[in-house]
C-alpha cells in the first residue's frame, strides 16, 4: 500500500469538514443544571467543524452585553492563554503553547487533528514567557508592559503565595521567589511537583491555584487522549486534580474522572469550583462540558461513563465499579464550547446581573455543528451553587462568514473590578467594565 500523500491528505481533510452530523438540539438544551442528554450519535467520519482563526480587523472588538464596555487592555501579545492578577494590581499573562508532543496524534488521523488545530490558531510555538502588565493608561490600555518571566516550559497556570510565586509548566510546577513590585523575575526555579507529562501529553495545559493559607496547591491535569484509545496505562494520575503539600511537593490525587479540567475558583464558602471539557465524537449533542464544585475523593466520571451513570460503550473494558460512584456535575455548559477560563464575581465591579457567580471563558468547538463556545458567560450563583441561565458577557468572536476574530480563554478580576480576558487568537487581553467607569 503506497503511503498518503500531502494532496491526498488534504482532499481527506476536506471531505472530513463536509461529513459528520448536526445538533439536533439547541445549545441551551444541554446547558444548567438538567441538561437534555439525547442518544450518542456516533459516525464513521467525526464531526470537523473548524473555525479558522483570522484576527481581529482593525477597529473591531467583541460585542460586550448591555450596560457594559469592553476595550483592549494589551495587544500584541503572543497566544496569551492565562491571567492572574498579583495583590498590587499587576496583571501576569501567560503567554504560551503546546509544548513537543511526540507521540501525540501520530497516523493519519493525527496529521489531520494537527492540520485543524494549526487552522484554529494552535500551531505555532510556543512564547514560553509570562508577561507583566501595570496599570490602565487614559484609554483603558495596560500603562507599561514588561517581560516577567522567560525560557519557561509551555506555562499556563500561575499562583502567588506569600513570596512565593508558582508556576505549572506543562511537565510540573517550579517556584521563583518574588518581591512585591518587581517587574521581571531572573532567579532559577525551583522545583516543587513533577505532573503527568511524557511524549503523548494530549491535554498539556497544567493550572494551579493556592488554598486560601497558602498550604497546598492545586493543579489540573487532562487525559492522554479523548476517551481512553491509547490505553489506561498512559492514563495514569490524569483526567484529575492534584493536591500538593507547597512545602515538601509531596501530592496525591484529589478528585479524578475529569476529562479536562483546566479553570479552578474558590466559591463563596470555601468550595473548590472547576470547569471541564467533556468527550468527543459522540454527535454535536454530547457530552456537554462542565462547571462543577470539587468533592474530595469524588470520581467524575471519565472514561467509563458522563454525567453520572451515563455509559460510554466505545471503551473496553468497562469499569462498572467505578460507574457507579460517578459524581454527576453541577451545571453544563453546552457541548463542545471548550470552557477553560473560571474566576469567581467577588471583587467584581460590574452592574447587575453580573454579582454572585462565575465567569467562564469558553474557547469555542471544533466537534460540532453548528459551532458553539467563543463567547464568555456569567453563571449566577445563589446560596453558594449555580442559579439561573448562563448570561452573555463577551460575545461577537465568529465572523458572519464563520471566521474566528478572537478566541476566549482564561479569565480574571483585575483590581479595579475590571473582568479581563485573554485572547489567544486575537492576541489581545480585554478589559470589560461597567458603562460610565
Amino acid at each position: 500500500m503506497k503511503p498518503f500523500h500531502v494532496p491526498s491528505l488534504l482532499i481527506v481533510a476536506a471531505a472530513l469538514v463536509a461529513c459528520g452530523d448536526t445538533a439536533t438540539l439547541p445549545l441551551a438544551a444541554g446547558t444548567g443544571p438538567r441538561p437534555q442528554l439525547p442518544p450518542p450519535h456516533k459516525t464513521f467520519i467525526p464531526t470537523v467543524n473548524v473555525a479558522p482563526a483570522k484576527g481581529w480587523p482593525a477597529g473591531d472588538k467583541p460585542v460586550a452585553a448591555p450596560g457594559l464596555v469592553v476595550t483592549a487592555y494589551a495587544t500584541g501579545l503572543d497566544h496569551p492563554r492565562w491571567l492572574t492578577v498579583l495583590p498590587n494590581g499587576d496583571v501576569l499573562v501567560a503567554e504560551t503553547n503546546a509544548p513537543p508532543k511526540p507521540e501525540d496524534g501520530k497516523g493519519v488521523k493525527g496529521w489531520l487533528m494537527k492540520s485543524f488545530m494549526k487552522r484554529a490558531g494552535a500551531g505555532t510555538p510556543s512564547a514560553d514567557r509570562i508577561t507583566l502588565l501595570r496599570g490602565v493608561g487614559a484609554d483603558g490600555s495596560a500603562a507599561s508592559k514588561a517581560v516577567f518571566l522567560e525560557h519557561l516550559r509551555s506555562p499556563f497556570g500561575m499562583a502567588l503565595v506569600g513570596n512565593d510565586f508558582y508556576v505549572a509548566n506543562s511537565d510540573g510546577i517550579v517556584r521563583f521567589p518574588y518581591v512585591a513590585g518587581a517587574t521581571r523575575i531572573d532567579a532559577a526555579p525551583t522545583n516543587v511537583a513533577a505532573l503527568p507529562a511524557g511524549p503523548i501529553n494530549h491535554h498539556w495545559t497544567k493550572n494551579v491555584i493556592a488554598s486560601s493559607d497558602g498550604s497546598h496547591l492545586y493543579a489540573t491535569v487532562g487525559s492522554n487522549s479523548n476517551v481512553g484509545e491509547n490505553g489506561m496505562a498512559v492514563e495514569e494520575g490524569r483526567a484529575a486534580i492534584w493536591e500538593i503539600d507547597a512545602k515538601s511537593g509531596s501530592g496525591r490525587v484529589f478528585a479524578s474522572g475529569l476529562r479536562n479540567p483546566n479553570g479552578m475558583a474558590w466559591g463563596s464558602d470555601g468550595t473548590l469550583w472547576t470547569v471541564a471539557n467533556e468527550r468527543d465524537e459522540l454527535g454535536s449533542d454530547l457530552v456537554p462540558d462542565y462547571l462543577t464544585s470539587v468533592r474530595d475523593g469524588a470520581f467524575y466520571g471519565w472514561p467509563y461513563s458522563y454525567y453520572g451513570q451515563h455509559v460510554d460503550e466505545r471503551v473496553q473494558p468497562q469499569r462498572p465499579d467505578l460507574v457507579a460512584k460517578a459524581v454527576p456535575p453541577d451545571y453544563a455548559l453546552g457541548p463542545h464550547t471548550a470552557s477553560l477560563g473560571l474566576v469567581s464575581s467577588a471583587g467584581a465591579a460590574l452592574p447587575a446581573p453580573f454579582g454572585e457567580g462565575m465567569f467562564v471563558g469558553q474557547h469555542g468547538s471544533w466537534n460540532r455543528r453548528p459551532y458553539s463556545g467563543y463567547r464568555v458567560i456569567f453563571v449566577p450563583f445563589a446560596n453558594g451553587k449555580p442559579a439561573g441561565e448562563p448570561i452573555e458577557v463577551l460575545t461577537g468572536f465568529l465572523s458572519a462568514e464563520g471566521e474566528a476574530k478572537g478566541r476566549p480563554v482564561g479569565v480574571a478580576i483585575d483590581k479595579t473590578g475590571a473582568l479581563l480576558v485573554a485572547d489567544d487568537v486575537g492576541n489581545i487581553v480585554w478589559r470589560v467594565t461597567g458603562a460610565g467607569r
